[in-house]
């Protein structure tokens, strides 16, 4: 799938960017960047606001944040499409990809739609994934009332991303540094981020595979602290307008050669299925879910004190600065005034203060982990731990805290390289005392690990056996604090991406968080243990599957490139 095959191409490339040199293509200079922000009252003067309130009021809520866990495909789309459709005033999305496929050609069609009614609609893309079909996406920025920027671009062509990877080799760190963040944002009321980039296989309507993630919907003044992050971003100069970058008339070429080979490409599907065979087509794919947007009079929100981590643009140096230096430095937000003197809200703020001592938001959530006082729940899609890391899953050992850690199998990634940063460590972190589970690749009901929250019908996936790939982010500390973002637990997050989370401080929320979490651990996924100095992989729960001695479901193949490669990655990279 497209999806998975640039990520491990990423990853892979990166690697040969720093033995290869190579000229690289000039961005453009002087680029015009008009400042614009967030609405300044979103408390009152829409309708989303409006419910808001309403709800908070109906449910007689002590603090004035809400939250939405949102575990299933139908529940984290649905989502979205109700904060287009509610939006009078502003939507403003930041991702990390945007794929041109079927899920999002309905977003698209949603957003233009709202700029026709006249919402102002921003959208922040990171640069990387902007090539070959999903150029397309570009489109959005040439729609009226629809602006549309491109953070740390790249030079060069966008007819792959191969060629793109060759004019920037002499400057690599600019390929490894990308802006990771994922955040959809209605009327600065109402808000979505987690782990989901918009695509197909982020919303279960992917033929091949399709990743299991959880995302968090959020409501009352929380958003305007993610709305603060955002508008730090759009108005960084590491945030190009796409007309900079992309004429026009480029864009209509991009767009001729697409049509071309969707026409190609349909013609050879109904040639395979006349013969009774072939991959679902874009349609068919199409009807995986039902489209509807989530019923927001009847969503329950668990309204709890929250505060927002995010990393500061500047993470990723910028162009201007001439020893192309880092800076490094972490955003707090603070929990809800209103509720500062509750024993919840005042327990957050202690737990923010301990992750302020972090640079970055990995770091802060180390802070956190070094300091758990009984459990510890992490699921980490990519999990690589470095030598903070380890020392803080040390300390919160030599106090008896019980750590379980959910990762991707080597069969279950789609970075298969970024399995290497882990495994090299897993035996280290087994002698630790950290029990270690690993996601079997093959689901027929991937929505099943990570489950929807809420009342809502999300845990649904497409129908027959899908491949699973792991890709939420999610921690449950002592029981009552439940952090949600974008970040993964390994290197590339902590030092080079920026990376945007939220801590809610809930029981209710951490115990259901929990209790999916749990269960996907017993019945969709594989124990590594170590018996007698050797790894020994225990089938699931109820699975009827044998346990092994060798990295499950994955080829002798792959397993043997990654054991002769593997040790030639350094874990920074991966």
């Amino acid at each position: 799938m497209p999806s998975s095959f640039q990520t491990f191409f990423r990853r892979s490339a990166a690697l040969l960017a720093l033995l290869i040199l190579g000229a690289c293509a000039q961005l453009p200079q002087n680029v015009d960047r008009p400042v614009s922000t967030a609405i300044a009252s979103p408390a009152t003067g829409t309708a989303l606001a409006d419910l808001v309130q309403q709800r908070r009021q109906a449910e007689k809520a002590r603090y004035e944040s809400g939250f939405l866990l949102l575990g299933g495909p139908q529940a984290a789309y649905g989502s979205r499409l109700a904060l287009i459709e509610g939006a009078q005033k502003t939507l403003d999305l930041q991702y990390y990809a945007i794929h041109a496929d079927a899920s999002t050609g309905r977003l698209v069609r949603g957003l233009r739609a709202a700029a026709e009614r006249g919402v102002r609609v921003r959208v922040l893309l990171d640069d990387f994934h902007t090539t070959g079909r999903d150029a397309l996406v570009l489109g959005l920025a040439f729609i009226p009332n629809i602006e549309m920027r491109l953070f740390n671009p790249l030079a060069g062509s966008r007819d792959s991303t191969f060629s793109r990877l060759l004019n920037s080799i002499d400057d690599a760190s600019r390929i490894q540094q990308r802006m990771h963040n994922k955040l959809f944002l209605a009327d600065n009321v109402l808000g979505v981020t987690g782990g989901r980039n918009l695509g197909d296989a982020y919303f279960g309507n992917a033929a091949n595979g399709n990743f299991v993630d959880v995302d968090v919907l959020a409501a009352g003044p929380i958003v305007q602290d993610l709305s603060r992050s955002f508008d730090s971003y759009w108005n960084n100069e590491r945030a190009y307008p796409v007309q900079s970058l992309v004429t026009r008339e480029e864009f209509q070429a991009m767009r001729d050669r697409a049509r071309k080979a969707d026409q190609e490409l349909a013609e050879e599907s109904a040639r395979q299925q006349e013969g009774g065979a072939g991959a679902p087509t874009a349609a068919q794919r199409a009807r995986a879910w039902d489209e509807k947007p989530l019923d927001l009079r009847t969503a329950t929100f668990v309204w709890a004190p929250a505060v927002m981590l995010a990393d500061k643009p500047g993470k990723i140096p910028a162009d201007s600065d001439p020893g192309n230096r880092k800076a490094p430095g972490l955003v707090v937000s603070r929990p809800d005034d209103k509720a500062g003197s509750s024993r919840g809200a005042a327990s957050l703020e202690a737990a923010s203060d301990l992750a302020a001592g972090g640079d970055t938001v990995v770091e802060g959530l180390l802070q956190l982990i070094g300091q758990a006082r009984t459990d510890l729940v992490i699921i980490s899609p990519y999990f690589v731990p470095g030598k903070d890391m380890l020392q803080a899953f040390s300390t919160a050992r030599a106090r008896n805290v019980r750590i379980r850690v959910l990762t991707n199998s080597l069969a279950s990634n789609d970075a298969p390289v970024a399995h290497v940063g882990y495994a090299r460590h897993r035996e280290e972190l087994l002698k630790m005392g950290i029990e270690l589970y690993e996601l079997r690749s093959e689901q027929a009901s991937f929505g099943n690990v990570f489950g929807s929250s809420g009342g809502s019908s999300g845990s649904a996936g497409v129908s027959g056996e899908s491949r699973a790939m792991l890709h939420s982010k999610v921690l449950v500390m002592d029981g009552r604090l439940l952090v949600v973002g974008s970040m993964n637990l390994d290197l590339r997050s902590q030092l080079q991406n920026t990376e945007i989370a939220l801590l809610i401080r809930s029981n209710e929320l951490s115990r259901a968080a929990s209790e999916q979490i749990e269960r996907g651990m017993r019945e969709r996924s594989w124990h590594v243990e170590l018996v007698d100095g050797s790894l020994l992989w225990r089938a699931p729960e109820g699975s009827g599957l044998k346990d092994s001695t060798t990295e499950p479901d994955a080829s002798a193949t792959l397993r043997l490139l990654l054991k002769l490669f593997g040790p030639l990655a350094p874990d920074q990279l991966l």
